[in-house]
Order: structure tokens, then sequence, then C-alpha cells
């Protein structure tokens, strides 16, 4: 069969080999589908671009460009560990464990003999029974003779405080003495060779300084955190009598109460007191006393036992815009006396409910809590004069500062709420 295809094959070979020689030979002669068959447009020169650069004419009317100049980048930059810091302070920080006993009522179903077989008798001839509550904070050292500030609310109503030291030492304090209002207390403990730390002037502290926080929160043990001073001078917060506090972001939780705030050379700037928190933990917000302030607290509780405040005896109302008008004043200056404490210096001065106090001492009254601070720091028997509005008609009185009193502020005996830490 082969034989018979063979002559066929060879014209079909050389075809394919003379096609494959005309292709690339001569392509220009072979129809194009994408080639342009239009009529082909005249050819226009490309426009001649000069790449030299127009030269401006100077003009001296023409002012120059004010150009607003940064100043040198500085490179004063902060340390890369607060490690030294941390080993400054941190050893003078300690932990605190208070426990009292509490009376809790019993049910009354307990008197009834038919329930008291159940309970092996417990309700025999009594119808209280005790419980142990603790609680846990911090607090810091800050005397060689084993002087440790803390939170009142830390302590409050504890029948025994145990203080337990970075180096594992620990030992039982006594209390010298608290302050409410400010939510200081001082302890004592009697150990040898205590560990101090360093306090400075609160006063110089500035919103943006790096902070360190340092405490015991939810008892796991010492811990420092980080952060920056937010604020200061936070007030109106609804937390004590008397507030100036310190704002911080560096993380505050349920613990550190007592604990110290330091600086990056580990010297303390305030007691970290309290938080704002929606949830019980940390969320950025937290409150410290500043150093200053503890520091009077502490001088005061240690030599007379009690902080010494001056007192007038009067409620305090804000006026509003729409009271002072009622009043004819001009501007809400002032507040409105709400209430007079019976036998204190206001009422012996003849202050009276109703009247509009303009000033103290000679200074506008332009903050309540501001005017109750200053009022605080004069001492007791001193004489003061007032500006009041009583009737519409503008009054000059004086009056004999007196002390005071202690507060009664009830034992919480429930979990201490979201303005603790």
């Amino acid at each position: 069969m082969r034989r018979y295809v063979l002559p066929y094959l060879w014209p079909v070979i050389t075809g394919v080999l003379l096609a494959v020689v005309i292709l690339f030979a001569l392509p220009e002669q072979l129809p194009n589908p994408f080639r342009d068959s239009s009529p082909q447009a005249p050819q226009v020169a490309a426009p001649v671009i000069s790449t030299t650069p127009e030269v401006v004419e100077p003009n001296p009317s023409r002012p120059a460009p004010e150009i607003h100049q940064a100043a040198p980048l500085s490179r004063n930059k902060g340390p890369v560990s607060y490690a030294q810091a941390v080993e400054q302070a941190a050893p003078a920080v300690v932990n605190i464990y208070s426990s009292r006993i509490v009376e809790r009522d019993q049910h009354p179903l307990m008197s009834d003999p038919f329930f008291q077989q159940f309970f092996d008798n417990q309700g025999d001839d009594a119808t209280t029974h005790q419980r142990m509550l603790s609680s846990l904070g911090s607090g810091v050292i800050v005397s060689e003779d084993g002087y440790v500030l803390t939170n009142h609310h830390v302590i409050n109503g504890a029948d025994e405080i145990q203080v337990a030291l970075r180096d594992g030492r620990e030992t039982l304090a006594e209390v010298i003495g608290t302050d409410p209002e400010s939510d200081l207390a001082v302890l004592r403990i009697n150990l040898d060779d205590l560990p101090v730390i360093e306090l400075t002037d609160s006063a110089d502290v500035a919103v943006g300084d790096v902070a360190l926080a340092i405490g015991n929160p939810f008892g796991v043990g010492q811990t420092v955190t980080m952060g920056i001073i937010s604020a200061t001078g936070r007030n109106h917060l609804g937390l004590n009598a008397y507030e100036d506090f310190i704002q911080t972001d560096a993380a505050i939780n349920p613990g550190n109460s007592g604990g110290a705030l330091v600086n990056p050379e580990g010297a303390m700037v305030g007691i970290n007191t309290a938080i704002f928190s929606r949830s019980g933990g940390s969320q950025g917000i937290g409150f410290a006393i500043p150093a200053n302030l503890a520091h009077s607290i502490l001088d005061e509780l240690v030599t007379q036992g009690r902080v010494i405040r001056g007192w007038l005896g009067i409620e305090a109302q804000a006026l509003s815009r729409e009271l002072a008008a009622s009043f004819g004043l001009q501007t809400p200056q002032g507040v409105i006396v709400a209430g007079v404490v019976s036998g204190g210096p206001a009422a012996e001065a003849g202050l009276e409910p109703g009247d509009v106090l303009l000033s103290v001492n000679g200074q506008p009254i332009l903050d309540a809590r501001t005017t109750m601070s200053e009022i605080a720091s004069i001492a007791p028997g001193t004489s003061l004069p007032l500006t009041i509005v009583r009737s519409g008609e503008r009054l000059e009185m004086t009056l004999e500062v007196g002390e005071r009193p202690l507060p009664t502020i009830p034992i919480n005996e429930e979990t201490p709420g979201p303005r603790d830490s």
C-alpha cells in the first residue's frame, strides 16, 4: 500500500515547504486583516519642547514668602527602660491585707426549734452570728520609723491589718490615724532596715509626664504599670469631700488603692486612690492623691492624731443664672446658703438660709468646692470677713472660723464599689 501512497505524498510535502518560504520571505505581499486599510493621515511634526527652565526676572518689590521654621528636633529622649525607677520605688510599696469580724442577723426561722434541728442547734439563744470580711490593698513606706501611707477605705473598720513587704517579711500594723474626707490613712509597722520611698513636689507634675503605678491589683502580687499624667487638679468627682486628684492612664485596678504613683526617677508623685470605670476594671482613667497633700495629712495625723480643718457650718448650693437674676445679681457669682448648722460658726454670726455668699476673706467665690477647700486651710479661731446678699441688700459681716467636726461614715459591709481601686 505504501507503494501507492508515496507518489501522492511528495507533492504535498513540497507544497507545504514552498508556502513556508513565501510566508517568511514576502510577508508584505500577503493580506493582513489587522493592517489599517484607511488612507494614511499626513504626518505632523511634533512640537519642540525646550528642556531649559524659564528664567524669571527678579522683582525687588515682591515680598519674600514667610516660612514657618520648625524648631530643631530635641535629642533628649526618655530612657529605654524604667527598671531603675522601679527598683528604687518598688521595695517601699507594700501589700495590705485587712480583716474584720461583723455581726450578721440570722433568719427569723433559725429561732424555730423545728428548723434548728437541721442546723446543729446554731440558733439556740442567739439571733446573730459572726462572719469574717477581708479586703486587700496597697501602701507606701514613707519613713524609716515605719510609717505607711494608704487609703482610708483600704483599712476602714479593720480589726487586724497585715502588711507584706516585697522582700517577703510580714507584720501586723497599727493605725495611727485616718482622714476619711481625703481618703488617707497612716499605719505604722515595727521592722528594721525598712525601704523608704522619696516624695517629690507634686506641684511640678505636668500633663504628659510619664507615670508608673505600683501596687497589688486583684491580689496577684506587686505589679507595675506605665502611663502618663492625663490631668491635674481634678475635682467635682464626688469621691471625697476634698478633691485635688492627679489623673493618669496607667492601669489601676482593685487592690492598687494606697499604692504609689511614681515618676521616671522613682519618686512618688501621688497615692493611687480610685478609678472611673463602667466594668470595675481599668479603663485608662485613674486618680491619685497628690504627694504634697498626702504629706501634709501624714504630718497632721502623726503629730495631732487628726486633721484640723476650718469650718463655717453651712450647706452651700451652686448659684445658677436664673437664681442669680432672682436675687438681683448681674452674674452667677457666689453660692446660696441652703442650710445653717445649729450652733456652728455661721449660725452664731447670723447667717441665714437664703443668703447669697459672694466673697470670703475678700476673695470672690467662683466655685463652692474650691472655696470649701480654702476655708479648710484656715486655722480655727481666725476671724473671717464675709460679703453676703440678703433680700437684695449687700451686707458685710465677720465670723470666727470653727473646727470641722469629724464625719460619721457608716462601715460598708459590701464589696467596695467601682470608685475604689
